[in-house]
């Protein structure tokens, strides 16, 4: 399986999911051993770390392996399959990626389409972005709020809907859920000063820097996703330097 065959596969990550069942259906991973680390598997595999970390999340939520802090990943004990139906699922980095290509566009178009009082709107919505009373729960829906309002600012109904189902992946699919939930629990919050980057250009009408916001923005949450789903804390430092290999990272254009 080559790496370039990552763009080809909607959900290369499930075919890892299911491949790892297999070894352990079959034995080669008996309940209390440890899994080779993500590096081996990448290597194995043939593709990028971000996929064997979404598999491995996958086989975590089904209870057949733990992950214990330092050590590594093991085999759960009396590990029994529990297959989820077929569209569980969309990965983060894949939905990310996706917004990422998608906003970056409906950015530009705003930049030429919104009128003085949807940037108005953009604007109170910002606000709520940066308002530090509030919750954390509250400022994501108002993220959520300004992503959408930059989609209706283009006038097109089908650009809005599919921002819409983008944003709704985040909450539906038990995966972006669990990555989302470790970037909030390492404090990571909407960040306004992005979305302002966004907003100023639009306001000055200028598509290619709308355009280049936005995508700088969405390539900020990959990284923060990366971060934050870290297993071993202490070897951040090392795998800033090495996760600059990442195909979803490196399509994004982040520098980790």
């Amino acid at each position: 399986m080559a790496k370039t065959e990552e763009a080809a596969s909607p959900r290369l990550y499930e075919s890892i999911t299911r491949a790892l069942e297999q070894a352990i259906e079959v034995g080669r991973y008996r309940p209390g051993d440890r899994l080779p680390s993500e590096r081996e598997l990448s290597d194995q595999f043939g593709v990028s770390r971000p996929v064997v970390r979404e598999a491995i999340i996958v086989l975590e939520l089904r209870g057949l392996v733990q992950r214990r802090h330092g050590a590594g990943v093991y085999v759960a004990p009396k590990a029994s399959l529990q297959l989820s139906p077929p569209d569980e699922a969309d990965g983060p980095f894949e939905v990310t990626e996706a917004r990422r290509l998608l906003e970056g566009e409906v950015a530009a178009l705003a930049a030429s389409a919104a009128s003085d009082q949807q940037i108005a709107e953009l604007e109170a919505i910002l606000a709520r972005i940066g308002d530090m009373r509030s919750d954390q729960p509250t400022r994501e829906r108002a993220d959520r709020a300004f992503h959408v309002a930059l989609a209706r600012a283009t006038g097109n109904d089908v650009l809005v809907g599919l921002v819409e189902t983008l944003w709704d992946k985040r909450y539906q699919s038990p995966l972006c859920v669990y990555f989302f939930s470790r970037a909030r629990e390492a404090g990571i919050q909407p960040p306004v000063d992005e979305h302002r980057l966004v907003l100023d250009a639009i306001r000055a009408r200028d598509p290619d820097a709308a355009r280049r916001a936005m995508r700088d923005h969405l390539a900020r949450v990959t990284e923060n996703l990366l971060i934050a789903t870290e297993a071993d804390v202490l070897d951040r430092a090392r795998l800033r330097v090495e996760e600059r290999r990442f195909d979803f990272a490196r399509r994004a254009g982040v520098q980790v």
